[in-house]
């Protein structure tokens, strides 16, 4: 008599909260959106930002212990969802990083009439994939998480209806984004038809002993392809193109979102399928990772030093390619995994990093918000003087930039590129870890220009290039009046970031401590 094995999978709710509580959010705000009226529209900016709010707070009962889900009935040990400390920093920090963008995009939503039930539904869905992706331990579940946090983030870079720089931001972001995945499912199902499973712990050991050469071949395409999906979703290197023009064409609000909570999702997803599903082939995806890290960090930091600072957008534009510098300071520690005993420790400084950059620079975006509502050109020009329109929001956007740099004040980019280079020194990566100092002096220059500007006396029109000799357009008048009020969500969105920062930056041992600790 013949046995039927049970397929069924028992759930753990509590584990899965974080994110069914975000998409949960989504659909209130949906369906809400058609019942009310026109005036009512800004609750739902409210009812966003409390469902994420209540989804963050979600992950307290998940510390206490390491809580897994869909299992196999038959292999207890081998899930696809797992709440580990891993799975759990990294929801923080997207969940985190969603609320200060739906408290950026409160008030910036009115300004430019975008469609508030739309705009909250997508960033409530894309914040929902963000957050199941860190928790998914195969490839399906990956991928999907992937694509549930990237789809909705096209459509929100294209939402401003009408606008040439928001279609063509959205078209170029959705279709090198779709080439990668395709890519990337093209190496997924390599590494199916030679290992026979989706699961990292299985893949992992099943790529251990190949049986035949051929298949070896084939896993060997499936890692290399897999790895390049990624690299596109944590714009590293030569996969960075889009960033600029999707960070200008996008609202203020998502373009921070993208630098912070995109940057999360690619590197969290990068070290599940290195450090889980690929060990055995960490002598390939070790050096190739060191390179991308060192080519990413130059190329990012040598076009952010070229930006004109009376070029319009060129706050955003040096933001954009400073993220991509700080994407490669993000990969020398995964480099660095490939070459030592334990990568889960080694993950742990790019984690560390990654919490102290997501609270800064959403900050600097969250001030470039502030001055765009008044200066649309978003120069950097036009922070000149800002010191004396708004002292303290002049300080606050002086600490970020400190803090990118990794100068006092901001003892905690500092602590945060301490523990990067540590990783590379550990591994025998000194070439890398010189190549990182190199950048981190040139970054110094980009960061420290922008501080200065913002102590400067009024600025002064008269050098400034003609407007309609550029092609730029033309910049609104003056700064904002000295006693204009701040919207509320936006002071608080800068007041948190701040906070964060100055707290990191007063106890920065935590941050080698937490370096130090194997999330994996």
């Amino acid at each position: 008599m013949s046995t039927v094995t049970s397929l069924v999978q028992s759930v753990d709710w509590l584990a899965l909260a974080p994110p069914t509580v975000a998409a949960a959010v989504g659909l209130v705000v949906l369906v809400a959106d058609l019942f009310l009226p026109a005036a009512r529209k800004p609750l739902l900016g409210w009812i966003a930002t409390a469902g994420l709010a209540l989804a963050a707070l979600s992950l307290l009962p998940l510390l206490d212990g390491d809580r897994r889900t869909f299992c196999l009935p038959a292999h207890p040990d081998v899930c696809s969802y797992a709440a580990d400390p891993f799975a759990l920093v990294i929801q923080f920090l997207v969940l985190g990083g969603a609320l200060l963008t739906a408290l950026l995009s409160i008030d910036i939503l009115k300004d430019q009439d975008l469609p508030a039930g739309e705009y909250w539904f997508l960033l409530l869905s894309s914040a929902a994939g963000a957050a199941l992706l860190p928790a998914s331990r195969d490839l399906a579940t990956l991928v999907i998480a992937l694509e549930v946090a990237s789809l909705p983030a096209f459509a929100l870079v294209g939402l401003r209806r009408g606008d040439r720089l928001s279609s063509e931001a959205a078209l170029k972001f959705f279709l090198s984004s779709v080439a990668a995945t395709a890519v990337m499912l093209l190496g997924v199902s390599f590494l199916y038809a030679a290992t026979g499973s989706l699961h990292l712990s299985r893949v992992a050991h099943a790529l251990t002993a190949l049986p035949d050469p051929r298949l070896a071949t084939l896993a060997s395409a499936g890692v290399a392809l897999t790895l390049v999906g990624f690299a596109f979703k944590t714009a590293a290197a030569p996969f960075h193109f889009w960033v600029p023009d999707t960070y200008v064409g996008a609202p203020l609000p998502i373009a921070g979102y993208l630098s912070v909570v995109g940057k999360a999702v690619g590197f969290s997803g990068l070290i599940l399928v290195t450090v889980q599903g690929f060990p055995s082939y960490a002598n390939v995806w070790g050096p190739a990772l060191a390179v991308l890290a060192a080519l990413t960090m130059t190329v990012g930091n040598v076009a952010a030093l070229r930006q004109d600072p009376r070029r319009a957008h060129s706050a955003v534009r040096l933001l954009a390619w400073s993220s991509v510098g700080q994407a490669g300071y993000l990969l020398v520690p995964i480099a660095a995994a490939g070459y030592v005993d334990d990568p889960g420790r080694a993950i742990g400084s790019t984690v560390a990093y990654a919490l102290m950059y997501a609270a800064v620079n959403l900050g600097a975006f969250a001030v470039a918000a502030l001055v765009a509502r008044t200066r649309p050109a978003n120069r950097i020009t036009d922070y000149r003087g800002l010191y004396h329109r708004r002292p303290v929001v002049a300080l606050a956007l002086g600490f970020f930039l400190l803090c990118l740099a990794g100068l006092p004040p901001g003892i905690i980019g500092l602590f945060a590129k301490v523990t990067v280079f540590s990783a590379a020194v550990d591994a025998g990566l000194a070439w890398l870890a010189v190549i990182m100092a190199v950048n981190v002096v040139i970054a110094l220059y980009y960061y420290l220009q922008w501080t200065t500007v913002l102590f400067r006396g009024a600025e002064d029109t008269a050098g400034a290039p003609d407007a309609a000799a550029t092609g730029a357009p033309e910049a609104a008048p003056a700064g904002p009046p000295v006693h204009a009020a701040i919207p509320a969500p936006l002071a608080t969105a800068i007041a948190l970031a701040t906070v964060l920062g100055l707290a990191l930056s007063g106890a920065p041992q935590l941050v080698l401590r937490f370096a130090s600790g194997a999330l994996l």
